[in-house]
């Protein structure tokens, strides 16, 4: 059983998101390969040791899908954080993080479909789709979806 005060005691790690839009306005999102869940996700990732958020943003979109061309649209205006479930605390990151404090992205791809591969390095991803706004709720893991709600909110206007 996870001491909760213990958990509100730790840091949330600093990372970015990025809600990737094609040319029909469709999200990349990619199928977490670590997750025994039905786990997709838009890309996202850790912010390295005096690295700027938009720095991040490209080696993240990079490292998790071989996509080099894409620009940013916009940007949240503040940090958003999720928290993880109690039975994931102790696992992820080595049990340093209650969660994520991220700067989310909004990119708009550039590329062809051709230039998405998620067989990079270190991969993340079993499997990718462009998804539509409404059905991106449906396929993120319950413990971030008031985060991806966010996100959606703040960036709902580019994709009208």
């Amino acid at each position: 059983m996870t001491d909760h005060r213990t958990v509100a005691a730790l840091p949330y790690r600093p990372g970015v998101g990025i809600m990737l839009l094609n040319a029909e306005n469709k999200v990349f999102t990619g199928q977490r390969l670590d997750s025994k869940l039905e786990a997709w996700q838009m890309p996202q990732g850790g912010i390295d040791e005096g690295e700027d958020p938009r720095t991040t943003a490209f080696r993240e979109l990079a490292e998790e899908t071989g996509i080099t061309k894409a620009e940013i649209i916009a940007q949240s205006k503040g940090w958003l954080t999720y928290d993880l479930p109690d039975d994931l605390v102790g696992t992820v990151w080595h049990g340093r993080y209650r969660g994520q404090r991220q700067k989310w992205f909004a990119m708009r791809f550039l590329g062809a479909d051709s230039d998405i591969d998620i067989a990079t390095a270190h991969p993340e991803f079993r499997a990718w789709r462009w998804s539509s706004l409404d059905e991106l709720q449906g396929l993120i893991v319950p413990f971030k979806r008031a985060l991806y709600e966010a996100v959606i909110a703040e960036f709902r206007d580019l994709i009208a």
